[in-house]
């Protein structure tokens, strides 16, 4: 179990700059000593102007900032004058960083975890950090603020209720259609990270897989250049060749209703007239984006009629 977190004292208001603290709107604010612990701090998806005081506070007042790449928290902290030492924690040299940062906090250091972007440990490896720190006692802090998820979710104009977050998709077409075919069942909205590289193929699996359900393309969030594209899937993926790929992408699909997902009865009939003309795997495609159902699952019901002579049209 973590240790109880104990909160950092309220910001002292100072002209004395030799002191810990932190600049806004050209103002000086001095900054407590942080006390021991892990802090988790979320910072800006993209608009620095999105971090939160508190979060400014804890990380002028941290011995230092654990982060995934120095020099894109380096422009946040000297945007606003903070000078607590960075130092890196990622994915790639978290095996080896992961002891000493214990070990300095078993020496009662205050440390912040910052991401790159947005909350930390949403896709990155800061958990493992954190299951330690709690396992040696050590005080663990979540200072919330800006999140790509959630904010992909706020402006995406689907259903939020239930929302499952999935992150990156496997690079590989054929793994990807895999674990899409498996998200597809799951009765919720769903959210995914994407690279500018890969958004246009991620975009055709979707509609071959989920075409029907409605959806939003979230490209550069809180940035200046940020675009919020709504529609079907199927729509989405036919205009994908013109799709903007510089950035950072959130695709937020909205869950399967019941006016998106075809009758077995209506199937089987799409599936029967298709394939008196069509391969079964041209059938089975098309079958996926007009059904709403599972390619897995529209590819099963085309091989029992492929073997059951029913494709030929006998009854």
């Amino acid at each position: 179990m973590c240790a109880k977190a104990i909160p950092t004292t309220p910001a002292i208001n100072s002209k004395d700059t030799a002191s810990p603290g932190y600049t806004v709107a050209g103002q000086f604010v001095a900054a407590p000593k942080a006390r021991p612990g892990l802090y988790l701090v979320a910072t800006p998806i993209g608009n620095l102007g999105d971090i939160t005081l508190r979060a400014l506070e804890t990380l002028a007042g941290a011995d230092v900032i654990a982060c995934e790449d120095t020099r894109i928290t380096r422009r946040l902290t000297e945007r606003y004058a903070i000078t607590a030492d960075l130092i890196p924690y990622h994915e790639h040299n978290a095996e080896a960083a992961r002891p000493k940062i214990l070990q300095r906090l078993a020496e009662g250091a205050a440390i912040a975890l910052v991401s790159d972007a947005g909350t930390p440990l949403i896709s990155d490896p800061g958990y493992k950090l954190v299951r330690e720190a709690c396992a040696a006692g050590h005080a663990v802090t979540a200072l919330p603020g800006p999140s790509s998820v959630l904010a992909a979710l706020s402006v995406a104009a689907l259903p939020t209720d239930r929302f499952f977050f999935e992150g990156f998709l496997p690079a590989k077409q054929q793994a990807r259609r895999n674990r899409l075919n498996e998200l597809a069942r799951i009765d919720a909205t769903l959210v995914l990270f994407d690279s500018g590289s890969r958004v246009q193929d991620t975009l055709a699996d979707l509609a071959a897989i989920m075409g029907r359900r409605e959806a939003a393309i979230c490209r550069e969030l809180t940035k200046l250049h940020e675009e919020i594209s709504r529609a079907p899937l199927a729509e989405l993926a036919a205009g994908a060749a013109t799709l903007e790929t510089r950035g950072e992408f959130v695709l937020v699909i909205g869950p399967p209703r019941d006016a998106d997902i075809m009758t077995s009865d209506d199937l089987d009939a799409l599936l029967k007239e298709q394939l008196r003309t069509e391969s079964v795997k041209d059938a089975v495609a098309y079958a996926v984006e007009l059904s709403g159902r599972p390619r897995r699952e529209v590819y099963a019901r085309a091989l029992a009629l492929t073997k059951a002579g029913e494709a030929d049209g006998q009854d």
